[in-house]
């Protein structure tokens, strides 16, 4: 009776933060950011000399001080050590980890990894952190950093209280899975595969299995009171067919699926498990679940060209395997777009090719263009948006080097001059932005100027 009171006690103090946020007070403003993690001398250097490395490459100065301290912020403000050698990382002006954001923070960190041991030793604190979380909750997208039961909106009943949101979204199984995988070719060591490890990718493959039959065999359901984000079907989601795709209840943005097999997850997922397998079996000698993985990212991929593509020969955003598809990209990773950062597909696929030039048109209900710029959105956001983190993507997935030129030239322009990238902005008035502290953004960008000037996240990798 007393851990019940206890717990009922914690879950009044979460629902008192969850008031306050719907409010419209924030958590933490631009102006609130706090050193929660400094830099050490060794990394100040390091970014600094890649920063001037930048600017001489580009030839603006202003963007090798951008990205100097837009590193410095995610590295001092976002990463929040934890006792037992883990990392908590926020997503900037939200005091929670999503599964997907700290994977997708740490990309231009990656790539200097193989410079630094306070980097290395900083993701494997991270990647430590992520699989403990996943051990509490697979369904989860996003945790607190201590027993608050603290939740994203006042009428969630969180399953743990650690959980902040529950929203199920096949990409926050897959980040981490990728993030493992680029650490173990960054940093040539599989100390990061510890027997937590080992039970989360049994874990992510059951899942994915799972939901195969989502219909029969899941017991996943997803309830909001009073709001848009309720699934249809008394929390089940809409109706889908068994067709080899694995269910997801939610999108990268963190609305909810039209259908429920979003397909730029589902060729991460199989993308992903083919990682898994090369880490099982490198690290802990199992066979049989490299073999599993290997298996279910076929079944999954065979199932996308059977049911995730149109008639006239592109990737669909989202299908119910039924005959219905959704043609649409949304801007957040992984996307349609950013597939060759995500899945197997390479920038030169023709398959990749053509859905590119239908995601970057008017066939994409969510790309805008303005007097400032032009790109892809979310409905995620409100109005004639654009995401910094689409530009980026765009630019990554460019084999065209006047393109990613463009493409920095525009990200550079449309700061607001605050010096960092933001959520989105208005196509029309960058000034008119969302989300001042949003670190995500500020990663992709950095990555794609470690990029402009030095090679490629994957080819750093294939190159450490």
């Amino acid at each position: 009776m007393a851990w019940r009171a206890g717990r009922t006690l914690a879950i009044l103090r979460g629902r008192v933060a969850g008031l306050a946020l719907l409010a419209g007070r924030p958590l933490r403003s631009r102006h609130e950011q706090r050193i929660t993690h400094p830099a050490p001398t060794s990394l100040r250097r390091l970014l600094h000399d890649q920063g001037r490395l930048i600017g001489r490459s580009l030839g603006d100065p202003r963007l090798a001080a951008m990205f100097e301290r837009q590193m410095l912020n995610t590295w001092e403000t976002t990463l929040r050590p934890l006792a037992g050698g883990r990392m908590f990382v926020i997503t900037g002006d939200i005091p929670a980890m999503w599964l997907r954001d700290s994977s997708a923070q740490l990309r231009p960190f990656i790539m200097l990894a193989p410079h630094s041991s306070a980097i290395r030793s900083a993701v494997a604190a991270v990647i430590a952190e992520q699989w403990d979380l996943i051990g509490i909750d697979p369904y989860a997208n996003a945790f607190n950093m201590a027993d608050s039961s603290v939740t994203w909106h006042v009428l969630d009943l969180p399953t743990d209280p650690r959980v902040w949101e529950r929203k199920y979204e096949i990409d926050s199984l897959a980040f981490p899975v990728q993030l493992a995988w680029q650490y173990w070719r960054a940093a040539h060591t599989l100390e990061h595969l510890t027997p937590r490890v080992h039970d989360g990718f049994r874990t992510v493959i059951a899942t994915w299995r799972r939901e195969q039959h989502h219909a029969t065999r899941s017991g996943y359901r997803f309830l909001r009171p009073g709001g848009d984000d309720s699934l249809p079907a008394d929390g089940r989601g809409t109706p889908v067919a068994e067709c080899g795709l694995t269910w997801s209840g939610f999108r990268p943005s963190d609305d909810r699926c039209t259908h429920g097999y979003n397909i730029p997850g589902q060729l991460f997922a199989a993308h992903a498990c083919r990682l898994l397998a090369d880490l099982a079996e490198a690290g802990f000698r199992d066979a049989v679940l490299a073999a599993d993985a290997r298996a279910l990212a076929d079944e999954i991929t065979d199932a996308v060209h059977r049911h995730g593509t149109t008639d006239d020969g592109i990737l669909a955003y989202e299908a119910d395997g039924l005959g219905t598809v959704l043609v649409a990209d949304d801007a957040n990773m992984p996307s349609l777009l950013s597939l060759p950062l995500c899945s197997s597909l390479p920038v030169d696929d023709p398959l990749y090719l053509a859905t590119r030039r239908a995601v970057l048109s008017e066939r994409n209900p969510w790309w805008y263009r303005g007097s400032v710029a032009s790109g892809i959105g979310s409905p995620h956001t409100p109005g004639r948006r654009v995401w910094p983190i689409a530009l980026a993507v765009q630019a990554l997935t460019s084999p065209d080097r006047a393109e990613r030129l463009d493409l920095v030239r525009t990200l550079a322009a449309t700061d607001a001059g605050t010096g960092f990238m933001h959520e989105s902005f208005d196509v029309d008035d960058p000034a008119d932005y969302t989300r001042p502290w949003f670190s995500w953004a500020n990663s992709m960008f950095c990555e794609l100027l470690l990029t402009l000037a030095g090679g490629t996240l994957e080819e750093r990798l294939r190159d450490a």
